[in-house]
């Protein structure tokens, strides 16, 4: 069985990764990190990934890195992800909004919550993480 967590670096993809290893330490299964390298240089993404999979080894979770397929949307991915036998649930990131903004939460997140075919699970980050 495995947890997939939708990580990117940003202030939501690392708010979701503790969570995500909570979930994978409790449910005694392997973390899919999902990353989507859309805002950071090639060299400082893949340190940013080596990092998070380091941090989940010193925890004891075993990762594993699934690269977002070229051409497909990170929800596409997620999706997909999630219709496998073995995935027991998606973790995704959000953004902390206004009660305006909630009226229009980001296009990937939800997909992913309306479309994904097993449980998913939505994080903010903690209150006060530096951007």
């Amino acid at each position: 069985m495995t947890v997939v967590v939708g990580y990117s670096p940003t202030i939501e993809g690392k708010g979701a990764l503790p969570f995500a290893f909570r979930e994978a330490l409790m449910r005694e299964t392997d973390l899919l990190i999902v990353a989507e390298n859309d805002s950071a240089g090639e060299a400082d993404f893949a340190a940013t990934v080596e990092s998070a999979r380091e941090e989940a080894s010193a925890l004891g979770v075993t990762t594993k890195i699934h690269d977002n397929e070229a051409g497909r949307s990170h929800a596409d991915n997620l999706i997909d992800l999630s219709f496998d036998e073995q995935v027991q649930l998606v973790v995704i990131g959000i953004r902390r909004r206004s009660p305006v903004g909630k009226l229009f939460m980001g296009s990937i997140s939800q997909r992913v919550l309306l479309e994904a075919h097993c449980p998913v699970t939505a994080v903010k980050p903690p209150v006060g993480l530096p951007r």
